[in-house]
């Protein structure tokens, strides 16, 4: 799933401090600019996957001019992306048995098809 949230940065020490209001503790720095906005998409995509496995409610995202700044503070929208996340941090294989037809097992044997990636790619873009 795809989610795009405000996130508020403020410098400080040499570093740039991040938190996502709506999602609570939802927070990192980074050691730039870019960094921090990298990392909050990170820690977005994290906090909200702990969320859905866990069928925690997620919050709707509360528009940027009801978000109150302290002096300092910015705010930038912020996309994460849990099936990107997901791609990238779970990638242990898991082993499913699956029923084909027999015609089909045949055609995708001749062609020397890799039914487990073509089964991945399919759920892929099912998501």
């Amino acid at each position: 799933m795809k989610y795009v949230y405000s996130a508020t940065f403020k410098e400080e020490d040499g570093k740039v401090y991040a938190r996502t209001p709506d999602l609570d503790g939802c927070v990192t720095t980074g050691k730039d600019w870019a960094d921090a906005i990298e990392q909050m998409s990170d820690a977005m995509a994290a906090w909200l996957c702990v969320a859905e496995d866990q069928g925690l409610p997620i919050p709707a995202p509360t528009p940027q001019h009801k978000i109150a700044l302290e002096p300092g503070q910015v705010i930038s929208i912020i996309k994460a992306d849990t099936m990107e996340y997901r791609a990238k941090t779970d990638t242990r294989a898991v082993r499913k048995n699956v029923s084909l037809p027999a015609f089909l097992a045949r055609l995708a044997d001749r062609r020397r098809v890799n039914c487990s990636q073509v089964l991945q790619d399919a759920l892929m873009a099912m998501f």
